[in-house]
């Protein structure tokens, strides 16, 4: 019971931090270091790089451990891991192309981070992979007398930690685990990695998103894959840059202060030239008053 009072006090730490964090704008951030030995890429392989950035998927946190730490691109001032957003994509591709292997019923997905769930269960009606969230059942793939025991070739978790008796009894009984990691997980006991946010409801439906409409290719599943944002559950708008926005924001500003001066300026000279020409009439008129008494008094 401790136990799980600890677990429900992380998760909520985690979506938390999720929500205060996602999707804003980088802070300023200080280089911590290079992964990857491996020549740098400069194009994503899955998706745009931008659907990296508006799901928030580079986003770690303030832990790192030693098995992540070469994955890291930069840590910000406020502590934040932020992680190689092109080594995202390669390590998510390398994990697609190894969950492509499995037919749909050789293979389990599990789940028990809210975050995942919505994905998760898209990603189970589309693909008919078997699929757990909220609760993974002990011993189901160890204990043959339970009546809901299950043999599957391989198991895909979405957090070694939150995860780990799915991720225990797949090592029992011998079986690759494919998980998604993020920077406070430690990998020693997975397979095959995937790095990323697995803590935002935003990335993990990226990740599903992109599982799904892949393995759909790859088994010839004849079926519409609904779009990023339906995986998601809400819109996604791309941040602008801090200081790209305030700079934008300071020439907006000062291109309206312009504007105004000039309309006061043109104010300014149509009242001046109103004045002037109503000047001028007066002017003419006392002229044409001075002339017609002239002309009055040459009669008499």
């Amino acid at each position: 019971q401790m136990a799980d009072k600890k677990e429900v006090i992380e998760i909520e730490k985690d979506n938390n931090l999720d929500k205060q964090e996602e999707g804003k704008p980088d802070k300023k951030e200080i280089t911590l270091s290079v992964s990857d030995g491996d020549k740098k890429e400069d194009q994503t392989i899955l998706t745009p790089l931008e659907d990296y950035i508006k799901t928030a998927a580079y986003l770690g946190t303030k832990v790192i451990t030693p098995t992540m730490r070469k994955y890291v691109y930069r840590r910000r001032l406020d502590g934040l891991a932020i992680l190689n957003t092109l080594l995202v994509d390669k390590k998510l591709a390398e994990g697609i192309d190894f969950i492509k292997q499995f037919k749909p019923g050789d293979w389990t997905l599990i789940c028990k981070r809210e975050a995942g769930w919505r994905g998760a269960k898209m990603f189970a009606e589309l693909t008919g992979v078997r699929t757990y969230t909220k609760k993974y059942p002990s011993g189901v793939l160890t204990n043959t007398v339970l009546d809901d025991f299950i043999e599957t070739k391989m198991v895909v978790i979405c957090d070694p930690w939150l995860d780990k008796n799915a991720l225990k009894d797949a090592k029992n009984i011998r079986i690759p685990v494919a998980a998604i990691c993020d920077t406070n997980n430690h990998t020693a006991d997975c397979d095959v990695v995937m790095i990323g946010n697995n803590k935002s409801n935003k990335s993990m439906g990226l990740f599903f998103w992109l599982m799904a409409r892949e393995y759909m290719k790859a088994h010839g599943i004849d079926k519409e894959c609904p779009s990023l944002e339906d995986f998601v559950g809400e819109k996604l708008i791309l941040e602008e840059p801090r200081k790209k926005k305030m700079a934008r924001e300071k020439k907006e500003q000062d291109l309206k202060s312009a504007e105004s001066a000039i309309e006061e300026k043109m104010r300014a000279l149509a009242e001046k030239a109103d004045e002037e020409a109503l000047d001028g009439m007066k002017e003419e008129e006392e002229k044409e008053s001075v002339r017609v008494g002239e002309v009055v008094a040459e009669g008499v």
